[in-house]
């Protein structure tokens, strides 16, 4: 089940559309019968998230929250109990992806999936530490992307 909290009201979401492109996503990964909870946040609320979480004192795009941390790149998610079909939480402050837009020419709503994207691969053990590991991540979320977009 996917489940979308609009915490914030500066900017207009299609919610509609965010939930179907994580169903989408959910699908293409072979996840459509795991949970994930998509949190839509204000500016002050992500800033304390990112600085409790990951000890920047300023808001940022959004931020992974995985139910299964130990899981790397790749590696298909062993559902032991019922509980264990959650993906995680993902974090997104509109506000901020709003007034980054104009470093990444997109839309908004373009650059809300890509972040929708970006952040299921973190929940599925991507990351963009290293090189390697970001051209790894790069070629899933292009992959996941045009899933979503067929």
């Amino acid at each position: 089940m996917i489940i979308i909290q609009n915490q914030q009201t500066t900017v207009t979401i299609d919610l509609t559309k965010l939930k179907n492109d994580a169903e989408k996503a959910l699908m293409a990964l072979d996840y459509a019968d795991f949970d994930l909870t998509i949190l839509l946040v204000t500016e002050p609320v992500m800033q304390k998230f990112n600085h409790d979480y990951r000890q920047k004192n300023q808001p940022t795009d959004i931020l992974s929250f995985p139910f299964h941390p130990d899981l790397k790149a790749g590696e298909k998610i062993v559902v032991q109990d019922e509980d264990d079909q959650n993906l995680g939480d993902l974090i997104l402050c509109p506000l901020y992806i709003l007034n980054d837009l104009p470093r990444w020419e997109k839309s908004f709503e373009e650059r809300l999936q890509i972040l929708l994207v970006h952040g299921l691969c973190h929940l599925l053990g991507y990351d963009h530490i290293l090189d390697e590991d970001y051209v790894i991540m790069q070629k899933q979320e292009d992959w996941l992307i045009a899933q979503i977009n067929k």
